[in-house]
C-alpha cells in the first residue's frame, strides 16, 4: 500500500489496514467496470458514500457507529477491486472468502463487528440495491425495466442525495471519502487514526 504497510491477503492483519489506502483505493476503482457516461468514472468511495447517505435518509436516526459500518462495506474492494455480481458468482467461494477476510480486518481495525449481520446488514443491502437501482438508470445506460429486474422497485431520493451520482474527480471522491470516514469515526478510541 501506498502508507508502506504489507496486507497479506489471504491472512489480513487489521493493523496492516490504514483509512488513507482505503480511501486512495476506492477512489481509483471504478463501479460498472467503468462503463458509466460523464468524463470521470463513478468510484466506488463515491458510490459507498451514497449508500451512507441512502441509509442515513431510510433510517433517520442511524448511530454514527453504524453509518460507518454501512460506509465501509465495499472496503475489501480498495485491495481487490470491483468485480461485478455475475462474475463473482463464476469466482466462487475462493473469491468470497477472500473478500469477507478482508473486510473483517477492515471492520477490527475501527472497532467494528468483523461481519456485517442481522438489521444492520438488511439495512446495507436495501440501501446498496437503491443506490445500484439510481447508479444503472442515470449512468450505466440501463431502462428502467432493467433496472427494476436486477435492483428491484424505485425508491425516490431527494435532490441532495441524487447530486452524489455526479461521477466526481478522483482526488474529489478520496476526499469527501475521508471527510465522512471523519465525522463519522470521530474520537472513538482511535478510530480512523494513523496507528
Amino acid at each position: 500500500m501506498l502508507s508502506g504497510r504489507r496486507l497479506d491477503l489471504l491472512d489480513p492483519s487489521p493493523f496492516d489496514v490504514e483509512i488513507e489506502d482505503i480511501a486512495h483505493g476506492l477512489a481509483r476503482v471504478a463501479r460498472w467496470n467503468g462503463q458509466t457516461i460523464g468524463p470521470h468514472s463513478f468510484s466506488v468511495a463515491q458510490h459507498s458514500l451514497l449508500v451512507e447517505a441512502i441509509a442515513q435518509h431510510t433510517l433517520l436516526e442511524l448511530s454514527p457507529r453504524t453509518a460507518l459500518v454501512v460506509l465501509l462495506h465495499d472496503a475489501a474492494e480498495y485491495v481487490i477491486g470491483d468485480i461485478i455480481s455475475p462474475f463473482k458468482a463464476v469466482l466462487g467461494d475462493a473469491y468470497k472468502g477472500v473478500e469477507a477476510r478482508i473486510l473483517a480486518a477492515v471492520m477490527l481495525r475501527f472497532g467494528l463487528p468483523p461481519e456485517i449481520k442481522g438489521a444492520v446488514r438488511r439495512l446495507t443491502k436495501d440501501a446498496d440495491a437503491i443506490a445500484a437501482w439510481h447508479e444503472a438508470t442515470t449512468l450505466a445506460g440501463f431502462s428502467i425495466e432493467e433496472a427494476e429486474r436486477f435492483f428491484g422497485r424505485p425508491v425516490r431520493l431527494p435532490k441532495p442525495i441524487l447530486a452524489l451520482l455526479d461521477p466526481w474527480t478522483t482526488e474529489k471522491a478520496q476526499s469527501a471519502f475521508l471527510a465522512r470516514f471523519a465525522a463519522l469515526a470521530g474520537d472513538e478510541g482511535g478510530i480512523g487514526g494513523n496507528s
